[in-house]
């Protein structure tokens, strides 16, 4: 009988270490072992646009959530993105690529809006960048209805897929 004992008391002492070790790694990776930014802006998944508090900027706003590590876009390369356009005012997608085809074009030629060819430029392939457009840099007094009302501020988030 103190055998048996003996050896469920051992195996307790092994899952005891075990779980020990699990919750160690766990506060481990949350202390900055490892980092789990990565997951909130995987640019891998469509992203969800916010509307910041506030009246919409006059300047373009551009802000980098995922930096890229590949090749530079620079005025001139085709670039390939996806996209995610929302509404300042209205808070509302208006447009996207994603469950579509990426969209492609040439940076700084005037081919999509000036915000989109000031905005992209100096990102790196494998980034994600959010970019919060003034009418001015966009589609200005006449907007582009029905989704984009005049002197409409637009919030997209762009991710950086190619550059050639």
């Amino acid at each position: 009988m103190e055998q048996g004992t003996d050896r469920r008391w051992m195996i307790l002492a092994v899952f005891a270490l075990v779980a020990v070790g699990i919750v160690g790694a766990i506060l481990i990776g949350r202390a900055g072992g490892e980092d789990s930014s990565s997951t909130k802006t995987d640019t891998d998944t469509k992203p969800t646009v916010e509307v910041p508090d506030g009246a919409p900027p006059k300047e373009l706003v551009e802000q980098d959530l995922v930096e890229g590590t590949g090749p530079e876009a620079k005025s001139g390369d085709e670039v390939t993105v996806q996209y995610v356009g929302v509404g300042f005012e209205s808070g509302e997608e208006f447009d996207a690529s994603w469950g579509g085809e990426p969209f492609p074009f040439t940076l700084g030629t005037g081919g999509v809006i000036a915000g989109w060819d000031q905005g992209v430029e100096g990102m790196k392939v494998g980034g994600r960048r959010e970019l919060i457009i003034p009418p001015d840099l966009a589609y200005g007094p006449e907007g582009r209805p029905p989704a984009i009302g005049p002197n409409e501020t637009l919030i997209f988030v762009i991710d950086l897929l190619e550059v050639k």
